[in-house]
C-alpha cells in the first residue's frame, strides 16, 4: 500500500480541493488555473482540480484566494456513524503519517443520522487510531491546536471524502500581520478585491497594466496594500510562512518543495526591481499606523508602502494623489468595530463619497461596504458590485470611476422628507422656544411610508423607526431608515453626533422599560419651570413622555397645598411639577426601582427635598388594592394615573390589560380621592374607549380633555394619548 501511495504522490493523478469564501469561486478557478491545474470544477465556496505533487505545492505557494489546499485521500458512501468509522479505519494512516506526530480531524456537513460535526469528527479520530492499532503501531496523540497532521472530513449527499489539509492552517496566514487594526480584513479577501479592482496581472509580466500610485485611506494595519504589493512585486502569498501541514507527511518530497520556493523567491526579486507602482495608506489611528508599518516591515516593503497617519475624508488627501499619473483606491471603510455605530458608519461613507465626486483624473476605486445602503450613502455612480465575504460576514465591494466629477444623485423622495423636516421645525422650534420648553417632538410619520418618530431634546434628537407592517419587504424598510437619516442630517440644524437612532417595535410587559443599550448619554432639559434627566441611548423611552407636557403643565398649577398620588409614575415627571407648584405631600409608586431613582434624581435637579415626599417601590395594581380594601382609605386630593397600555411582568401578579382593566383601577381610585378631589386618568392605548356607563355608576363625573390635552408637536396625532378629569358626581 505504501508503495501504491507514492506512486500516486508522483503521477499526475492527484485531486485537491480548495475551499475559499462565498463569492471568489470564479476568481479561485481562474487562478488555479493559471498556476496549472486541471479538470477544474467549481462547487460552493470551493473550487476542485487535478495534477501532480509539484501542483499542490504550487498552490500551497502562490494562492491567494483560497483558503485552505485539500489533498483528496479517500471518498466512501456513509449512511452512519460506523460506515464513517469504518471508512476511516480502513484508510492506512500509518503510510500518511508517524505514530510520533500529533493530528487532528476537522468535519463539515451533516445528514438525518450524522447531525453534529464535533461527533462525525470524534468518529474519524477513532477510526485513525485504529488504523494505527491495526497494524501495531501505537495510539497517535491527538492535538486540536498546532498539530502536524490535519485530517478534513466533508460529508455531502451520503458521501464522506477526506483530505489531508496540506498547508495545515489557513492559507490567509501569510506570515507577515505581526500586529493588527481594529476589524481587520482577511488576507483572502483582500486579495480578492485587488483582483476585482484589475489589477491581477504580476508587475513582472505587464508592469504597464499597474498604475502609478495604488493608496488606502483607510488603511488599518495595511493589509490591502501589502497584498497589492505582493500581487505588484509577483511576491507569493506563502513566500513568508514556514510552518505547513506537509513537513510531517510522508508523501512530501523537499526536493520538489524546495524547487517550489526557490522559484518564488527568484520571481519575487526580479518582480520587486521592476515594480514602478508606489503604495500610500493613511489612518487615524497612531496606534493601526504603528502597526501596519511592522506588518510592512515583515516583508521588506518599507521602500515600496508608505504609511502616515491622518483623515480620509480630509480634502487634502485627495489633492495629494492627484497628482499621480494613474490610480487606484482601495479602502475598507472602519464601518461597525471601528466606527462604534451603523450610523457612524452611514456618515463616514457619506463624507468619504463626497470627497471623492470631485473626482480623480487617471483613477479607480474598489471599496467595501457592510450593505447596499453604505455604498448608496456615497450617492456614486458604480461600474460594478460584488458579493462577498468577509470571516463570514456578508459585504459588498463596488467599483468606481473616479476620473470625472460627479453630481450628487438627486433623491426626490428624501427632498419630501427634508421639506417636511424643516417645515416643521421653522414651526415648532419657535413655538417651543416661546412656550418655554427645549425638549419637542419634529416629527411623527407625517408622511406615511417614513414611519418614525423625531424628538429634539436641548440640540440632542432622537430618532426612532416604528416597526414595519410584515407585509413590507425588509430591504424597503432599510432603505426607507436611510432615507430619514439621510432628510435629518440635510433638513435639522443638530451636529450629526448628537444623533441617536433605535429601531421601536411593539413591546410587551417590562420590554419597554429594558436596557438597549449600556453607553449612556444623560442630559438635562427644560419644560416650563422644570428640569428633567432625559436618557438618550439606554431605554426605548428617554424617561419623559413629551405628548404628556400639557397634563404635567396642569397638575403643577393644581398642586397647591394639595395631596398628590402619582401610580405608575415612571421617572416621576408628573411629581416634580406638583412638588413645583406647592403640593403639601406627594407619593409616587412605581415597581422599579431604576426608575424611582430616576425619580429622586428629578426631585434633586429641581431642588425638591426627597425627604419630604414618599416614594414607593410596589406594584401600582397591588398597591392600589391594599389602600382601596383599608376600613379607612388614606385619601389623596390630587391623583394622577397613566398606566401601560399592557404588562405581563414576571413580578406582577396578573397580566395588565389597560383596556380591559380600567374599569376595575378607577373604581379603586375612587376610594382614595378625596372629596372635592381630582382623578386625571391617561393612556396612550390606540382605539382606547372608555366605559362611560361604568364610571357613571361608580359616581364619577368625567370630563374628556383629550383634545386639549395634547399639545402642538403631538396635535397631528390626535390618539396620541386618551384623556380623562374625574370629579366625584
Amino acid at each position: 500500500m505504501r508503495l501504491a501511495l507514492e506512486l500516486m504522490y508522483l503521477m499526475d493523478s492527484l485531486q485537491f480541493f480548495l475551499p475559499c469564501g462565498r463569492g471568489l469561486e470564479e476568481l479561485l478557478a481562474a487562478e488555479i488555473e493559471h498556476l496549472g491545474g486541471t479538470d477544474i470544477q467549481l462547487t460552493n465556496s470551493g473550487v476542485t482540480c487535478s495534477g501532480d505533487l509539484r501542483l499542490g505545492y504550487t498552490l500551497c505557494m502562490w494562492s491567494r484566494l483560497g483558503s485552505r489546499v485539500l489533498l483528496k485521500l479517500s471518498e466512501t458512501e456513509v449512511h452512519d456513524r460506523f460506515a464513517l468509522e469504518k471508512a476511516a479505519a480502513d484508510y492506512p494512516w500509518a503510510d500518511v503519517f508517524n505514530e510520533r506526530n500529533t493530528f487532528s480531524v476537522r468535519f463539515n456537513g451533516t445528514s438525518e443520522t450524522l447531525r453534529n460535526t464535533q461527533f462525525s469528527a470524534q468518529v474519524i479520530k477513532d477510526g485513525v487510531v485504529d488504523a494505527f492499532r491495526r497494524v501495531g503501531a501505537r495510539r497517535p496523540t491527538v492535538e486540536s491546536k498546532q498539530s502536524e497532521i490535519n485530517i478534513q472530513g466533508y460529508l455531502h449527499k451520503g458521501v464522506a471524502t477526506l483530505y489531508l489539509d496540506l498547508a495545515g492552517t489557513g492559507l490567509h496566514e501569510r506570515g507577515y500581520r505581526q500586529a493588527k487594526g481594529a476589524a481587520p480584513i482577511r488576507e483572502t479577501l483582500a486579495a480578492a478585491l485587488v483582483v476585482r479592482a484589475g489589477m491581477n496581472k504580476p508587475a513582472i509580466q505587464a508592469p504597464e497594466q499597474w498604475p502609478a500610485l495604488v493608496a488606502d485611506p483607510t488603511c488599518g494595519s495595511g493589509t490591502l496594500l501589502i497584498e497589492a504589493a505582493m500581487l505588484a512585486t509577483d511576491r507569493a502569498p506563502g513566500l513568508q510562512r514556514t510552518q505547513w501541514g506537509f513537513n510531517a507527511w510522508r508523501g512530501h518530497k523537499a526536493a520538489v518543495w524546495n524547487e517550489v520556493k526557490a522559484e518564488a523567491q527568484a520571481r519575487f526579486s526580479a518582480g520587486l526591481a521592476t515594480c514602478k507602482t508606489t503604495f500610500h495608506g493613511v489612518d487615524s489611528d497612531p496606534s493601526v499606523v504603528q502597526a501596519a508599518n511592522q506588518n510592512i516591515r515583515q516583508l521588506g516593503f518599507e521602500d515600496l508602502i508608505k504609511i502616515e497617519e491622518g483623515d480620509a475624508s480630509s480634502p487634502w488627501l485627495l489633492k495629494r494623489y492627484k497628482s499621480a499619473a494613474s490610480g487606484m483606491l482601495l479602502s475598507n471603510p472602519p464601518y461597525g468595530e471601528r466606527l462604534g455605530s451603523e450610523l457612524g458608519a452611514w456618515l463616514f461613507y457619506r463624507d468619504f463619497g463626497r470627497q471623492l465626486r470631485q473626482g480623480i483624473s487617471g483613477w479607480k476605486a474598489a471599496i467595501i461596504a457592510p450593505d447596499e445602503s453604505m455604498i448608496k450613502a456615497m450617492r456614486m455612480r458604480t461600474e460594478k458590485k460584488y458579493k462577498l465575504n468577509n470571516g463570514g460576514i456578508p459585504v459588498l465591494l463596488a467599483i468606481m470611476d473616479l476620473t470625472d466629477a460627479q453630481e450628487e444623485f438627486a433623491r426626490p423622495e428624501v427632498a419630501a422628507l427634508s421639506n417636511r423636516l424643516a417645515k416643521n421645525w421653522k414651526q415648532r422650534s419657535k413655538w417651543a422656544e416661546k412656550e418655554g420648553v427645549n425638549c419637542f417632538r419634529v416629527y411623527d410619520a407625517d408622511l406615511p411610508e417614513f414611519n418614525a418618530a423625531i424628538d429634539y431634546y436641548d440640540g440632542s434628537l432622537v430618532v426612532q423607526e416604528y416597526a414595519a407592517p410584515k407585509d413590507i419587504p425588509e430591504h424597503i424598510t432599510v432603505k426607507r431608515w436611510w432615507h430619514i437619516l439621510e432628510a435629518v442630517m440635510d433638513s435639522l440644524p443638530v451636529n450629526p453626533d448628537r444623533i441617536f437612532t433605535r429601531q421601536r417595535k411593539r413591546q410587551q410587559g417590562e420590554k419597554q422599560y429594558t436596557r438597549v443599550s449600556s453607553d449612556s448619554e444623560v442630559i438635562e432639559v427644560q419644560e416650563y419651570n422644570a428640569k428633567f434627566q432625559v436618557n438618550l441611548t439606554d431605554y426605548l423611552d428617554t424617561g419623559l413622555f413629551l405628548d404628556h407636557r400639557l397634563v404635567r403643565k396642569d397638575i403643577q398649577k393644581l398642586a397647591k397645598d394639595k395631596r398628590v398620588l402619582n401610580l405608575f409614575a415612571y421617572t416621576g415627571t408628573a411629581s416634580v411639577h406638583a412638588g413645583l407648584g406647592g403640593a403639601k405631600e406627594i407619593t409616587t409608586v412605581d415597581l422599579s426601582k431604576t426608575y424611582l431613582n430616576w425619580a429622586k434624581d428629578n426631585f434633586r435637579l429641581n431642588f425638591l427635598t426627597i425627604n419630604r415626599y414618599e416614594f414607593e417601590q410596589a406594584d401600582c395594581l397591588k398597591w392600589l388594592t391594599a389602600h382601596a380594601d383599608d376600613s379607612s382609605p388614606r385619601q389623596w386630593d390630587l391623583i394622577f394615573i397613566d398606566p401601560p397600555t399592557f404588562s405581563n411582568s414576571k413580578r406582577m401578579e396578573a397580566v395588565f390589560d389597560v383596556q380591559r382593566d380600567h374599569v376595575d383601577i378607577l373604581a379603586k381610585a375612587k376610594k382614595l380621592l378625596a372629596p372635592g378631589g381630582l382623578l386625571i386618568f391617561t393612556n396612550n392605548k390606540r382605539g382606547f374607549k372608555l366605559d362611560e356607563n361604568a364610571v357613571a355608576a361608580m359616581g364619577f363625573k368625567a370630563e374628556d380633555r383629550t383634545r386639549a390635552s395634547i399639545p402642538l408637536d403631538f396635535e397631528k396625532q390626535r390618539a396620541i394619548h386618551f384623556c380623562w378629569y374625574l370629579t366625584h358626581a
